[in-house]
């Protein structure tokens, strides 16, 4: 029996959490987890700005995770952060540090890569995975709604509301009035209306709530007798009476209200009963998956080389009608260029992280024909770097946007990438690939080798294979301009040993 740890990290807008997860024959058990009440989203300023305190509160929670993570390796762990830090200006110089603290990468997610990641985490709680299901998923920051059916997502949306960022604009002092609950549900309903339509359309035959929100309403309602069987809508009604009769949060007395839930409260509950009147909700079940166990399922598919990104980046050029005969000589060739830089990625069964992503970017790097044939690669770049890719973090499909913006024309449009970084050696490799099949003859991968010189390159080829090719040749040449542009020299070495320098 295998039996394996993984984990993940969830940096919410609320809370940060540590899922610790064991492996037992391809299904997740969880082992252990930690919760840190942080309240990222209320550090944020009006011009989207993390305060100094929010910042080292979310520093000293990565750093006790680190501690629990000591003894990981990097591959069985996945750390992913939400809304504050899609927003938030200043994440990057955050990022830099949380990164430090933590001792893992850290992936910022796009709001429906988040939707999908929750429901992957709900539906494998369900005793029922096969209805058709609404998830409901109401985090500090961004509340995310999703149809599926068994482990299938069918509508993806992320709304830029949370019970964090509701409870701070509508009850800042902690009063509880008629007027200010008014607004919150008012303020939630006009974001819902832009999808309910929609939801309401596609159908379900149960709704789901998961997080902090909905656990901590359906704790409230069931342990003070406001509701029978999770969060219904009399439930909610009666909720409301109870928190106008008690004016304020300070005078609020209910069991089963943690200590760590009542700052966020309020704005939870508003969003809750606007989702419940927008919808046509009567009652809503509680799932204990969330976006963290969806984390572990999709690492344990990447564990098995189930990797949701494959499948993206295929049904990409599917939809793009990308030239997959091209695509395809494009990446092997610039996979066995790859191989002269790094040669562990030969033996690597198509594994090499680096080389996943050169693969990758290979595949989509013409997309944008689609679009214009004229600065494709721009449109291309601009695609990766907008459109949803479920399974890339925004930092992965920037990464990719990089490589393919970079495959031609100019390099100075990459000069600010860091000097030392590995993407260099992948730009490299793609821009020669696509100069040497820029014919589109189908030659397959031509007598081409590249090797580092310090922080150049040098690339070697057969002279009278080269010879015959005068327009490779001059490409060929260009690119050394190109390279010498960005303080990088590319040097063309010839098997007769003759060297050709720019």
């Amino acid at each position: 029996m295998m039996q394996e740890l993984i984990a993940a990290i969830d940096l919410g807008s609320n809370s940060f959490r540590l899922q610790v997860g064991r492996i037992v024959n391809d299904q997740i058990y969880p082992l252990d987890g930690l919760k840190e009440a942080v309240r990222l989203a209320a550090g944020l300023s009006p011009n989207k700005m993390l305060d100094v305190a929010s910042q080292q509160r979310g520093l000293v929670a990565l750093r006790r995770f680190n501690e629990r993570l000591s003894g990981f390796d990097n591959d069985s762990v996945r750390a992913v952060a939400t809304n504050t830090l899609r927003v938030a200006k200043n994440a990057p110089e955050f990022l830099v540090q949380a990164e430090t603290a933590l001792g893992v990468p850290i992936e910022v997610i796009a709001g429906r890569e988040e939707a999908r990641l929750i429901y992957v985490g709900v539906a494998h709680t369900l005793p029922d995975p096969h209805r058709q299901q609404l998830v409901v998923d109401i985090g500090g920051g961004s509340t995310e709604f999703i149809i599926g059916k068994s482990f299938e997502p069918i509508l993806l949306e992320s709304l830029y509301m949370g019970c964090v960022s509701y409870s701070l604009q509508y009850f800042p002092d902690g009063k509880i009035d008629k007027r200010g609950l008014k607004d919150a549900e008012m303020a939630a309903s006009r974001e819902l209306q832009t999808i309910a339509h929609a939801y309401r359309e596609t159908g379900w035959e149960v709704a789901v709530g998961s997080s902090g929100s909905a656990k901590a309403l359906i704790e409230i309602l069931e342990q003070n007798g406001l509701s029978e069987g999770g969060i219904t809508r009399e439930g909610l009604e009666r909720l409301k009476v109870v928190l106008l009769r008690a004016g304020s949060l300070d005078r609020l007395q209910l069991a089963g209200l943690r200590a760590d839930r009542l700052p966020v409260l309020l704005g939870g509950f508003a969003i809750m009963s606007a989702v419940f009147k927008e919808f046509g909700i009567e009652r809503m079940v509680f799932s204990e998956g969330a976006l963290r166990l969806g984390v572990l399922y999709d690492l344990l598919g990447r564990y098995h080389h189930h990797d949701l990104r494959d499948a993206t980046v295929s049904a990409f050029v599917a939809r793009y009608s990308v030239d997959r005969r091209q695509a395809d000589e494009v990446a092997n060739t610039a996979a066995h260029l790859f191989a002269g830089l790094i040669p562990e990625s030969a033996s690597s069964n198509g594994q090499h992280p680096d080389l996943r992503f050169l693969r990758w970017a290979a595949s989509l790097h013409e997309i944008g024909i689609s679009v214009a044939h004229s600065s494709y690669h721009k449109h291309s770049a601009y695609i990766l770097a907008n459109a949803d890719m479920p399974g890339f973090s925004r930092m992965d499909q920037g990464r990719l946007a990089r490589l393919v913006l970079a495959h031609r024309g100019k390099l100075e449009r990459v000069a600010a990438l860091d000097p030392d970084s590995p993407d260099w050696q992948l730009i490299l490799c793609l821009r020669l690939a696509a100069v040497l099949h820029r014919a589109r003859d189908g030659r397959g991968i031509p007598p081409v080798e590249i090797r580092r010189d310090g922080r150049g390159f040098v690339v070697t080829a057969r002279e009278g294979w080269l010879k015959q090719l005068p327009l490779t040749a001059a490409a060929i040449d260009e690119e050394q301009r190109q390279w010498f542009s960005v303080g990088r020299s590319l040097v063309l070495h010839m098997h007769t040993g003759r060297t050709l320098a720019a």
